[in-house]
């Protein structure tokens, strides 16, 4: 099943019919609100609001474990997130849609990052973090409805709240970054050690801060102002791909626990024997 995970602006999802709302918490404290069960085109969707209701959670306050373990135990087996990001690319200009295939963590360590540890041992790989089957069907509904989306970048991922300076710009950029923003880690990681096909839709809002003319530079106005006529395009993008048939998750994603996990299960306690099984469906 696959879920969607608005960012700004996307708080609902129109044109969805809602089954049921899922509250309550997890084993890893609380999700940012409710899961929304539902069906749009006859099949079967998931949404959650990354930043909760009316955008009360800041990006190193989401509880990003809690989401996508809440996730998973609804029964997701691929995650679409939609996230407002800042473009380091001359080419990736403000309006288009960008979707990362890498990622650079730039945060600081404060984020709970994993699921692991406590008692339970494992390394995930993340040497590819995103679904390619993921990204080529958001692509291919891209062309069905004339929006080019740009893919194959590397997206930045930095603590926030406070927008970056001109010195970490130009550092990030000389990294081999394209895309900046403050959500997507460690959400895609998290995906992965959940066995998730992950990928994510940038909405580009601006040139973040590395460009010389000042009015070029990102602003919270201008961030709002851009991504409500972006987000437009990447709706009827959506609704494309979800009226075409949907991918299968890679076989090595929906498996990827099973070389990772060191700790023998006989060694778990209840309740971890527990939320692993939630991983690993």
């Amino acid at each position: 099943m696959l879920a969607i995970v608005g960012g700004t602006g996307l708080y609902e999802l129109p044109g969805l019919t809602v089954d049921e709302r899922l509250a309550g918490d997890t084993p890893f404290g609380a999700p940012s609100g409710e899961i929304v069960r539902g069906t749009m085109h006859g099949r079967p969707l998931l949404f959650l609001a990354r930043h909760g209701a009316g955008h009360k959670l800041l990006p190193h306050e989401v509880n990003y474990r809690a989401n996508v373990f809440a996730l998973k135990r609804a029964g997701a087996t691929m995650l679409l997130g939609f996230s407002a990001v800042g473009s380091l690319a001359q080419e990736v200009e403000p309006g288009h849609l960008a979707m990362p295939e890498q990622y650079f963590d730039w945060t600081r360590g404060a984020r709970e990052r994993s699921f692991f540890g406590g008692g339970v041992a494992a390394h995930i790989s993340t040497a590819k973090p995103v679904s390619a089957a993921l990204v080529d069907a958001f692509v291919a509904a891209g062309r069905t409805v004339g929006v080019d989306v740009h893919r194959g970048l590397t997206y930045a991922c930095v603590e926030g709240p406070r927008l970056g300076t001109q010195a970490e710009s130009y550092f990030l950029r000389g990294a081999g970054c394209q895309l900046v923003g403050m959500t997507n880690v460690p959400e895609a990681f998290l995906a992965r050690e959940a066995q998730i096909a992950y990928a994510t839709v940038g909405l580009v809002t601006d040139y973040d801060c590395w460009m010389d003319d000042p009015t070029a530079h990102v602003s919270v106005a201008a961030i709002f102002e851009r991504y409500g006529r972006t987000l437009d395009g990447a709706r009827r993008v959506l609704q494309a791909m979800l009226a075409a048939p949907l991918p299968a998750p890679e076989p090595e994603i929906r498996t990827a626990l099973a070389s990772a996990v060191l700790t023998p299960d006989d060694a778990l306690t209840p309740a971890q024997r527990a939320w692993m099984e939630v991983l690993r469906r």
